[in-house]
């Protein structure tokens, strides 16, 4: 939550507590305390406590018996469901992202801003070749990603500025670097369409990737498309030469499929 918003009488406090316990899951996780949650959150373990009760009696949590640890549970499954089919892109996209995977042999993802990462929401894996180990749930920094730099330039100015507050100093990212990181990541979204963060400004050296952002009606800020695999599976030449374009037609038909014009400029 950003500061002014905190401040205003109109801001729920209970509630936004409610939803950083949600938010602390992971795919990779197998249920989690409420001792790891409180760690996670930074929320004092008796305000957890209340919370994952209150969650689990609602359905948004669950546990399969007395002390066991919670996991999400059917309203979320549920809810969730219910915005992907709100948004009418994400199904749309899946044909596209697909047939982009299993033609480049990348691992494709759609990525959205989650308070202070980018979280994977889709992944379509290409059939057939063995790729990345990310998965839907997995949470990436602003810094040292393709897709954290394609999304810190595609964001407007008040988003933009909201977002660096936040992330201040994670993985390095001061607001002086995240503005250097913009300048370049738009640049390079205007010349060629995607954006590329130099390998040695990686947060993991085993992932080449290139990223596109994507406007969607649906939404007030922008989404991100990302290709990537393993550096000895796609060199910068073929990321720069081929992925990296192919990435950029595949969002463009997107665009088309959606009758909005290209978006690659947009700062909404």
């Amino acid at each position: 939550m950003t500061e002014p918003a905190a401040r205003d009488p109109r801001f729920a406090t209970t509630l936004a507590r409610g939803l950083t316990v949600l938010r602390a899951f992971r795919a990779s996780d197998d249920g989690l305390g409420n001792a790891e949650i409180a760690e996670r959150t930074g929320l004092p373990k008796s305000t957890v406590s209340r919370l994952t009760f209150t969650l689990q009696s609602l359905g948004y949590l669950t546990h399969a018996h007395r002390n066991d640890r919670y996991r999400p549970g059917p309203a979320l499954l549920a809810l969730g469901n219910v915005a992907q089919a709100s948004i009418s892109f994400v199904d749309l996209s899946g044909p596209i992202m697909q047939r982009l995977a299993d033609e480049t042999g990348t691992l494709s993802l759609l990525l959205v801003r989650d308070d202070q990462k980018l979280l994977i929401v889709r992944t379509w894996r290409p059939r057939g070749v063995s790729s990345l180990w990310l998965e839907a749930g997995h949470r990436l920094p602003f810094n040292g990603t393709s897709s954290g730099h394609a999304m810190l330039a595609a964001m407007n100015d008040a988003l933009f500025e909201e977002t660096v507050a936040r992330v201040d100093g994670d993985r390095g990212l001061t607001p002086e670097r995240a503005r250097a990181v913009r300048r370049r990541a738009y640049e390079q979204l205007i010349t060629r369409g995607f954006s590329i963060t130099p390998p040695d400004e990686y947060f993991a050296a085993s992932i080449h990737a290139a990223a596109r952002p994507f406007f969607a009606r649906d939404l007030a800020e922008p989404v991100v498309f990302t290709c990537g695999a393993m550096p000895q599976d796609l060199t910068l030449e073929r990321l720069e030469t081929e992925v990296g374009p192919r990435l950029n037609d595949a969002v463009k038909e997107l665009e088309r499929m959606m009758g909005q014009p290209a978006s690659i400029t947009m700062r909404t």
